[in-house]
């Protein structure tokens, strides 16, 4: 089946959300184990993870979900041209700077700019319009990822070529819950290959980095310091916040460099996710060969949760929590004219 144009997929002035999913070339290991030369190559997811971050603290896309496997990368990722309309001419002009710039360190991080060098990217108004809109593309944001990557690679390995396949897929996801399913989708994408057993034991995970943080809350005392640790932590402080509204306003508008916005992607807590998460990996599936083990504690006793405190956060949530069901609404829009459509992509 022939894929679907992506001009009538993308829409540069809505903000939308999309599962990314880029593979290697022939679907090969070049980022796992090499069965035939026996070379191993998983350092490179990584890079990949790494990239990830740089690109979520430069780009006006959020990202939700990710997950690097052995020969293909997921990432769920919502753009936000309303962030990018409001950022002035001089962020503009530094973001593209640390994205291409013309200058390194040793180390290959972007030197500091000179005023020359950001007022070169300032006063092309034309040129300053379309680097404004291509810094909310998805489009843009996989070419950054991938040709890096690709680079690396090739370098590594003395060759030339391709190092993913011709161009990556998206799927559109339309309201909160294609945005769930897929979020869980990705997560469990190691615990279903079956090289992983549990989430939070799933390397490269998005998941992983979020239960990192939220053991490590179980440090710190205050409430506010908690929170702090779970919204801006150190292992996912560059991932979307899992709650829409949080608990305490004032620790989720804490300015953050390391991704687009502090906006929440569902109406449900971390820990809700998680438990969604730990149902939906215990089960099985005919087409899979991994599933979490079925005799294994649920994720929030492995976590140290209490059903106490479990119960306690679902009989007070729309107290605490304030969310009200159906889309989130700069979701609305979006999916209601994309319905009208129909328009599906193949991912």
């Amino acid at each position: 089946m022939p894929r679907v144009n992506r001009v009538e997929i993308f829409a540069d002035e809505e903000i939308q959300v999309f599962h990314l999913v880029n593979r290697c070339v022939r679907r090969t290991y070049l980022c796992g184990r090499d069965e035939e030369t026996g070379r191993d190559y998983s350092h490179r997811k990584q890079w990949i993870r790494d990239r990830l971050e740089v690109l979520a603290g430069i780009f006006a896309v959020d990202v939700l979900s990710f997950a690097v496997m052995s020969n293909h990368l997921h990432v769920v990722a919502r753009t936000r041209p309303d962030l990018v309309q409001k950022w002035s001419d001089d962020e503009v002009a530094l973001r593209w700077w640390n994205l291409f710039p013309q200058r390194r360190r040793q180390d290959k991080s972007p030197e500091e700019p000179t005023e020359f060098e950001l007022n070169h990217i300032r006063n092309d108004a034309s040129g300053l319009k379309d680097k404004r809109k291509r810094l909310s593309n998805v489009s843009w944001f996989m070419k950054c990822l991938a040709e890096p990557i690709a680079r690396l690679g090739n370098k590594e390995e003395k060759v030339t070529g391709h190092f993913w396949e011709g161009r990556f897929k998206a799927q559109p996801l339309l309201d909160e819950t294609a945005i769930a399913a897929c979020m869980v989708y990705v997560d469990l994408n190691p615990i279903r290959a079956g090289i992983a057993k549990t989430p939070e034991a799933s390397d490269f995970t998005s998941v992983k980095e979020r239960v990192a943080d939220r053991q490590s809350a179980g440090d710190v005392s205050s409430a506010d310091a908690q929170d702090v640790r779970i919204e801006h932590g150190e292992k996912a402080g560059w991932l979307a916040p899992v709650p829409l509204n949080p608990p305490r306003k004032k620790v989720r508008e804490k300015t953050s460099s390391r991704r687009a916005s502090n906006k929440g992607c569902l109406a449900m807590a971390l820990d809700q996710y998680l438990q969604l998460l730990d149902w939906t990996g215990r089960q099985l599936r005919t087409d899979k060969r991994g599933s979490i083990p079925i005799g294994l504690d649920p994720m929030l006793e492995r976590l140290q949760c209490s059903e106490e405190s479990w119960l306690d956060l679902v009989k007070n949530f729309r107290k605490r929590f304030r969310v009200e069901i159906g889309l989130p609404a700069t979701l609305q829009a979006a999916s209601s004219h994309r319905r009208s459509n129909r328009i599906t992509a193949q991912g």
